[in-house]
């Protein structure tokens, strides 16, 4: 599913958050949103997710505004993963899974078998299936992550949101959740702080200032300038002998002459 976007803004206390920002996201491609601490990629997800009712501009998915679809069918054709979950519920970890199958449910057609099996593979995805009976109160930071990519998973959208979820994982949780990811014939937009991990997207998109200020392929936007820029980091460029990945050393400036 294609999603686009047309002159996104928001502003705050007569500030732009969002400010101008236009995007096309091909259906199945894996686009990652990356930028300095305050440069707006979280915030840009809620507009795309449609999240926030004060944005001006317009968010398409397929050419169908958000503003004429209900939540149901926007929550039937995306997820959205935040960076924190919290619920007051004493729900069990696979409760919290179940609810991503809420948009697909009515009184006609209440959660079943078919249900229960999406949500057991959701979990099996995020390896979480042991867990299932776990309480929510009782899982680390790191295990809720992964809890609401399985929801997300279980809602079967055909876009899927993510900020920053590779917060709070340790190394391997985040390999196996960035492989998930690569490996969903879905739209993705991922923010992410990693550079290094941004690099296996099929684009980036770069925020600074509420604007995208640059767009492209890895090897176009990760350039020693803009990462100066905008970063305000140097950089050096290796390349992984075992499988000639191209990996990013990062240098504080203060140390380049």
């Amino acid at each position: 599913m294609r999603i686009t976007a047309s002159n996104l803004s928001l502003q705050a206390q007569g500030r732009a958050i969002i400010d101008g920002v236009d995007l096309e996201i091909a259906p199945g491609e894996t686009f990652g949103l990356i930028g300095p601490n305050g440069s707006g990629k979280s915030t840009l997800l809620r507009l795309l997710a449609g999240l926030e009712r004060r944005a001006g501009g317009e968010v398409a998915l397929d050419g169908q505004p958000l503003r004429r679809m209900t939540r149901r069918e926007i929550a039937r054709c995306l997820a959205v993963v935040e960076q924190q979950a919290e619920t007051a519920e004493a729900l069990t970890a696979r409760q919290v899974v179940e609810l991503g199958r809420t948009p697909w449910l009515t009184a006609l057609a209440p959660f079943g078998p078919g249900d229960a099996a999406i949500v057991d593979n959701a979990l099996q995805a995020v390896g979480m299936e042991a867990m299932a009976a776990r309480a929510w109160a009782t899982l680390s930071g790191g295990e809720r992550q992964r809890l609401q990519i399985a929801r997300a998973l279980a809602q079967r959208p055909r876009i899927l949101l993510l900020d920053e979820p590779t917060n709070h994982l340790d190394i391997h949780h985040q390999l196996a959740l960035l492989r998930l990811v690569q490996d969903l014939p879905l739209t993705v937009v991922i923010a992410l702080h990693d550079l290094n991990q941004a690099m296996g997207c099929d684009r980036l998109g770069v925020m600074a200032g509420g604007r995208m200020v640059a767009c492209g392929s890895p090897a176009e936007v990760l350039i020693p300038d803009l990462l100066r820029d905008i970063f305000r980091v140097g950089a050096t460029t290796l390349t992984d002998p075992q499988d000639d990945t191209r990996l990013l050393r990062f240098h504080s400036l203060e140390t380049i002459r």
